[in-house]
């Protein structure tokens, strides 16, 4: 690495340690305005450190439009709309009627509390409270270049601002608009070509947001502008709550407990555990899909997962989770506030024989069937929680047991660095971005257990990073080719570890000799332009790490 590059690297991992000490100090603090002094630090890190997710952040002029959907499939609908944003604690505010409007992707709970007035639930851990932050940040830079495109050098609205307020208040009332016009008034509004304007117009319909970019871009440059001319300021919040119990695992404990508790309700207190971290269709859909379905043929499990994923076979789905649900599986829907499910199965009661041959159990009768526990996916620091809450003996009256874990699983997406997307990476340690933390793993997976299946396969070093969204290609290259020699990045693998560590040799809640395994499939190549999460998510090509891991996973708790 040369000179140049390394004062770029020094320079990155400054802006993100001043990124997260500003956060962490506003949070403290309880509120900031976006456009004050505070607010304009984190502007400042954030252009200095120029996130590849973030694409064309830094243009003074062009609105970054696919950076742009990622974080409004990421926010509550409406926000753009909303001068107030304020970050709540689980305060009790779906009790009092406001409807919960849950971001398409990612989950939290938010609530409208007026026109002018939006609270986000975290319940997630401080990972959840950096990622929010850092996406609102983005949101004010693209506002302020929206309001710069929309008034002329006096200050004055330009032509095309006004057309397409026309065009939004058209849309609003569901009437006509000649659509290549408006594509032209919001491609000058926005700084960018017709057709890379029609193209994100196409892009924001086809989400799950709920406004199309037309909306969005008005209210987003709407409230700009009033703060400009009216001195009416955007403020973000904290509440006191949240401020006082962040970091207690109030959430996770509540979750744990549930688990727990089912698991005693039901006598298998004894019962070997086995502990997966994953998606909740794909473990469901291999172990009970080809009975369910056993009038719908399909060659393998790749074919059944592509099958069933059809947004037309939603009754395929169904009928493969009824009949999960009537043959040892067991759902546990959260309602604590991690917004994660768990799904526990019995495997005494599954239909061994008619399991897929590549993890169906070498015995017809398992001697001390298991119990699976899948987990969804957890996000940053709420794995430790979560992870470490599980693994605590219950210490309950009358009820104090550790479970009998016998492994733990984890099936994560990340970014990769060697590759590109669908691929996996098994990792041989995870290096905690930021600190001196590194945390070598005993993998019971290695790189031949995925070998000849069509797919690359990496080994090496993970980082967890403090957030995907405040990567920059300088940093990412550095992971890849200083002697970290890292294959990819993600934001749970040393959550986990930790907590996995601390329960076997700290605690010694579990028994140490548990088996570890850790495989990761290629979301999304940070390092290649339009291979960042903003260009879009795997769809199909996701279907075949996702259940080759699945398989692999199942065929080591089923056979050693």
């Amino acid at each position: 690495m040369n000179e140049s590059s390394k004062k770029r690297t020094r320079e990155s991992r400054a802006s993100i340690e001043k990124l997260y000490i500003s956060m962490r100090q506003l949070f403290i603090r309880g509120s900031y305005k976006p456009n004050g002094v505070s607010g304009q630090s984190l502007v400042e890190a954030l252009l200095t450190l120029s996130p590849e997710i973030y694409g064309s952040v830094n243009d003074p002029e062009r609105v970054e439009l696919e950076g742009l959907l990622y974080v409004i499939e990421r926010l509550p609908d409406g926000i753009e709309e909303c001068r107030y944003i304020k970050l709540v604690a689980r305060e009790g505010f779906e009790s009092l009627g406001y409807d919960v409007i849950i971001p398409p992707k990612r989950r939290r709970n938010c609530y409208r509390i007026d026109q002018n007035r939006m609270y986000i639930e975290m319940t997630r851990g401080r990972s959840d409270i950096y990622d929010i932050l850092t996406h609102l940040t983005f949101l004010f830079i693209e506002a302020n270049k929206i309001k710069k495109q929309a008034l002329d050098p006096k200050g004055g609205e330009t032509d095309d601002w006004k057309r397409l307020e026309e065009i939004v208040e058209l849309e609003n009332n569901n009437k006509y608009f000649d659509e290549k016009k408006a594509a032209t008034y919001l491609s000058n509004v926005l700084g960018r070509t017709i057709q890379e304007t029609t193209q994100a117009l196409h892009s924001f319909d086809m989400s799950k947001s709920k406004h199309s970019l037309y909306h969005i871009t008005y209210w987003l440059g709407k409230l700009a502008i009033t703060e400009n001319l009216e001195n009416l300021d955007k403020e973000v919040t904290f509440s006191a709550k949240l401020r006082e119990i962040i970091g207690h695992h109030i959430y996770g404990d509540q979750w744990a407990n549930k688990v727990k508790q089912l698991i005693y309700e039901h006598g298998w207190v004894d019962r070997p555990v086995h502990i997966v971290s994953a998606n909740l269709h794909s473990f469901m859909n291999a172990m009970y899909g080809f009975t369910a379905l056993e009038e719908q043929a399909s060659e393998n499990l790749e074919e059944l997962a592509a099958m069933t994923s059809r947004d037309e076979n939603a009754a395929m789905r169904k009928k493969i989770k009824e009949f999960a649900l009537k043959n040892g599986m067991y759902e546990i829907e959260d309602n604590s506030g991690t917004n994660l499910t768990v799904q526990v199965f019995d495997t005494a009661r599954l239909p061994l024989t008619k399991l897929p041959a590549s993890f169906r159990p070498k015995s017809e009768q398992l001697k001390n069937p298991p119990l699976i526990i899948v987990m969804d996916y957890a996000f940053g620091e709420q794995a430790y929680e979560c992870m470490e809450e599980l693994l605590k003996p219950n210490e309950a009256p009358q009820e104090n047991f550790s479970l009998n874990v016998e492994s733990v699983s984890i099936m994560g997406k990340a970014g990769i660095l060697k590759g590109g997307k669908g691929d996996i990476m098994v990792p041989t340690a995870h290096v905690f971005e930021g600190t001196a933390d590194n945390y070598p793993v005993v993998n019971d997976f290695s790189v031949k257990d995925f070998k000849g299946f069509g797919l690359k396969v990496f080994e090496g070093a993970m980082v967890t990073v403090l957030g995907t969204s405040l990567q920059n290609r300088d940093i990412l290259h550095h992971f890849l080719t200083s002697t970290w020699n890292a294959i990819g990045i993600e934001m749970e693998g040393a959550h986990y570890q930790k907590a996995i560590q601390s329960a076997t040799k700290i605690r010694k809640s579990i028994k140490e000799d548990i088996k570890v395994r850790y495989a990761y499939y290629a979301s999304d190549n940070p390092l290649l332009t339009g291979s960042t999460l903003a260009s879009g998510s795997l769809g199909m090509e996701g279907i075949k790490p996702t259940y080759l891991i699945t398989s692999k996973i199942l065929n080591k708790i089923f056979n050693g």
